[in-house]
């Protein structure tokens, strides 16, 4: 397990607005525009979080002209879950 890499993804997803980004985006792939309808911010508030998850790894982005696609990187999901699991086993055997 990679700690400095999963210590970047923890720090991206504590703000309650990443969180819902990830949620929308686990379900499928969503412009710019279509994520802001859920939120009550603006375009460049946006940038500003998807900025911070795709540096985590956790989000890939496609420019199409004027228009940004967002993803969630699918090996992030798995790998994510992997490093949860493995983090709690580790803690659970020492205690």
């Amino acid at each position: 397990m990679n700690y400095q890499q999963l210590s970047t993804i923890l720090k991206a997803l504590s703000d309650p607005n990443r969180l819902k980004i990830v949620e929308l985006l686990s379900k499928n792939s969503l412009c710019a525009c279509d994520i802001l309808v859920y939120f009550d911010f603006t375009q460049p508030t946006l940038s500003h979080h998807m900025k911070i998850l795709e540096r985590a790894n956790i989000i890939s982005v496609e420019k199409e002209g004027n228009w940004h696609h967002y993803s969630l990187l699918p090996k992030f999901s798995k790998d994510f879950i992997s490093d949860i699991e493995q983090l709690f086993s580790i803690s659970s055997i020492k205690n």
